[in-house]
């Protein structure tokens, strides 16, 4: 059975959103866009299982950020890249520099220095503009964890462009099991 009309219509509007959510995970446009089909694939699969109640787009982020994680698991276990190949290929897909191309390559250069677990909700906050509980029901993860993962991250982030941090003092969340 095929998903109805206004859902395709909800579906499509999420995806510039959905797309740049993508390419903050990955700071890579192909594979973002790998990312970005995934989650579409599976929510398309998945119709019957969206709660019109909830918002379209924090569901496709939850999706995304699952998906994201299933990759990386499976990245973790099958190939090991040289950073400094890995810095070249980063290099030469930015050809589009437009303007303030400096503060750009440093952001991004920042925000790729920040752990995951801060990046994730600081973006998902601070660029895609979800509340503080649409971003913790996205990462699934509780409210008040976000909103310490976006303080660290802000001022990790802000002391980073700065000139003040470097990518050894960002501090990382120890996981306990």
């Amino acid at each position: 059975m095929h998903a109805p009309e206004s859902f395709r219509r909800q579906l499509l509007a999420a995806v510039p959103r959905l797309r740049r959510y993508a390419r903050s995970l990955n700071f890579d446009t192909g594979t973002a866009d790998d990312l970005v089909q995934t989650a579409l694939e599976r929510a398309l699969s998945h119709w019957h299982q969206f709660d019109q109640r909830r918002d379209m787009l924090v569901w496709l982020l939850s999706i995304a950020h699952n998906a994201f994680l299933d990759q990386r698991r499976r990245d973790s276990r099958l190939a090991i890249v040289d950073p400094a190949q890995a810095d070249a290929q980063q290099d030469a897909r930015r050809c589009d520099p437009g303007a303030d191309v400096g503060l750009r390559l440093d952001l991004i250069a920042a925000l790729a220095m920040l752990p995951l677990e801060q990046r994730e909700p600081l973006l998902l906050v601070g660029v895609e503009q979800l509340s503080y509980a649409e971003c913790a029901e996205a990462l699934g993860i509780p409210i008040g964890t976000v909103m310490s993962r976006v303080s660290r991250g802000r001022v990790a982030l802000r002391a980073l462009l700065d000139g003040r941090g470097r990518a050894d003092t960002v501090r990382t969340l120890r996981r306990v099991i």
